[in-house]
């Protein structure tokens, strides 16, 4: 992608210039919703680095073997 910078001094202000596809693809991913976790889930995540850093984890079939899932 070949992107062109116009100083401010030409401009007024810096501007920033990119094809025509690559504007429409980047409206399009301005519409995906981001993902914003509440206070609870934001706890929760922290705990998992936590553990996951001191290397407490499961394995895949570990997990599924704790939940009763057969194959």
């Amino acid at each position: 992608m070949t992107t062109v910078i116009i100083p401010k001094k030409m401009a007024g202000e810096e501007l920033i210039l990119v094809p025509r596809r690559e504007y429409e693809r980047l409206l399009k991913m301005k519409a995906i919703k981001e993902f914003k976790p509440t206070p609870t889930q934001k706890k929760a995540l922290l705990k998992a680095e936590k553990n996951l850093k001191s290397g407490k984890t499961l394995s895949l079939n570990t997990l599924v073997r704790k939940l009763g899932f057969t194959n």
